[in-house]
């Protein structure tokens, strides 16, 4: 006996009920799952993304929304704000010890523990399945996708790292697997 293969209604709201039983708010926390997203955000955005313009895009919101994000997370003293080393007048945002004690308590933690127990090749297949998904999604909406420098169209391998194209420049290993502002999805048959 076949099956019919399950509505896409179906799939798309129940990611949309994962999204939001994954991420509740959590009182004792005193962050709104907005500023759980961005605390997220820059403890797994490159060092060039870490930006309050690069968050706007990742959030999908405008930059006066996402500078009152980060402002609250400043203020909370879970993020700190540095000049940028290439461009005195933008700035970058680093998890504080008191941001990266905080994000050990992400509610999604549930979530990721839960697909820590899905099988190697599941969670590739599902990764891949979700990350075409949102840079379709985005590409649809006009939207900037997101995804790992390692997983980019710019990216090239090296012996120990590897060249961004986009920024003309060496990546240390430890940026390849960090979400990227200037990411571009792969065109379709290039891995």
């Amino acid at each position: 006996m076949t099956h019919a293969a399950p509505p896409p209604d179906r799939i798309a709201e129940l990611l949309v009920h994962v999204g939001r039983l994954s991420r509740n708010e959590d009182a004792a926390s005193g962050l709104t799952a907005a500023q759980w997203t961005c605390l997220r955000f820059f403890a797994r955005a490159n060092g060039t993304s870490r930006t309050p313009s690069a968050f706007a895009s990742f959030q999908a919101t405008t930059r006066g929304t996402a500078s009152q994000i980060i402002k609250g997370l400043e203020a909370k003293g879970l993020i700190a704000r540095h000049r940028s080393d290439r461009d005195g007048r933008s700035v970058r945002f680093d998890l504080t010890e008191a941001g990266q004690t905080t994000l050990a308590e992400d509610p999604l933690g549930d979530l990721i523990a839960l697909i820590d127990r899905l099988e190697a090749g599941e969670r590739a297949a599902f990764l891949s399945t979700l990350s075409g998904l949102s840079s379709s999604l985005a590409m649809l909406k006009g939207a900037r996708a997101f995804g790992t420098c390692g997983d980019c169209a710019h990216f090239t391998p090296g012996d120990d790292s590897g060249y961004c194209a986009c920024m003309a420049g060496e990546l240390a290993t430890t940026e390849i697997d960090r979400l990227c502002a200037s990411y571009a999805a792969p065109s379709p048959g290039s891995a």
